[in-house]
């Protein structure tokens, strides 16, 4: 019974080390994507392309550790919910890497793009640290099985989701009155939408944590809530 046990945590914790591994891949690959379009520097669009790579390869090991967890030890209650949460985990992680590559390309247009100085690299600068810190702050509630931190997360990813719309109408208008070249405001209207799906993934990550600890879906919560609030 003992060994059993043993090979059970021994699995749970190759479980977390390789989601960790792999949230802190993800991390770089957003960090790298946007200093990539912030400083004009192409070797790091290639080096987001090269993790992306690892990140998929992150993504497969992971589902086969978690499955395997499943089939063969039947983990219940707590232990249950962290193999699933730690399955839905690695799905937004990877999607959060897809953003990560798809902010990367753009910087291959902005590079030498005309009108490159009017653009507002400043503030979509301070959204993408904004987003970054939710990513590491979701992260490490993963890790310290922390359930305080979701409320917060999603505070400030209204707060992105305010940064994406102020962003966006102000490219548009400044476009509309001919104040910006059309395809490189394009492409940073593209960059903040995917700055504002990174800080939705990241959201979610710290609400799988609260349905690991307490067996409460927030997203249920919160619809269950608007219809008493309703009726």
């Amino acid at each position: 019974m003992q060994h059993t046990l043993k090979a059970f945590d021994a699995d749970i914790d190759g479980m977390r080390s390789t989601v960790m591994t792999m949230g802190g891949l993800v991390e770089k690959q957003v960090g790298r994507a946007i200093d990539a379009i912030e400083h004009r520097d192409l070797g790091l669009v290639s080096q987001v392309l090269v993790d992306e790579d690892i990140v998929n390869q992150y993504h497969l090991q992971a589902d086969l550790l978690c499955n395997r967890i499943l089939a063969k030890r039947q983990p219940l209650a707590v232990d249950l919910r962290e193999v699933i949460g730690s399955i839905h985990t690695v799905n937004d992680l990877e999607r959060i890497g897809d953003e990560a590559k798809k902010i990367a390309l753009k910087a291959r247009g902005l590079d030498r793009a005309e009108g490159r100085e009017q653009l507002p690299f400043d503030e979509v600068r301070s959204m993408a640290d904004s987003v970054r810190l939710m990513l590491q702050q979701a992260l490490d509630a993963f890790v310290r099985h922390d359930t305080l931190v979701a409320a917060r997360l999603v505070a400030r990813d209204q707060q992105v989701d305010g940064l994406r719309d102020s962003l966006n109408a102000k490219l548009l208008a400044q476009m509309a009155e001919g104040h910006l070249v059309i395809q490189p405001a394009m492409d940073l209207v593209f960059v903040v939408q995917s700055l504002e799906r990174i800080g939705d993934h990241a959201k979610n990550i710290a609400e799988y944590v609260v349905n690991v600890v307490e067996g409460v879906d927030m997203r249920h919560a919160a619809s269950a809530a608007g219809g008493k609030a309703q009726g």
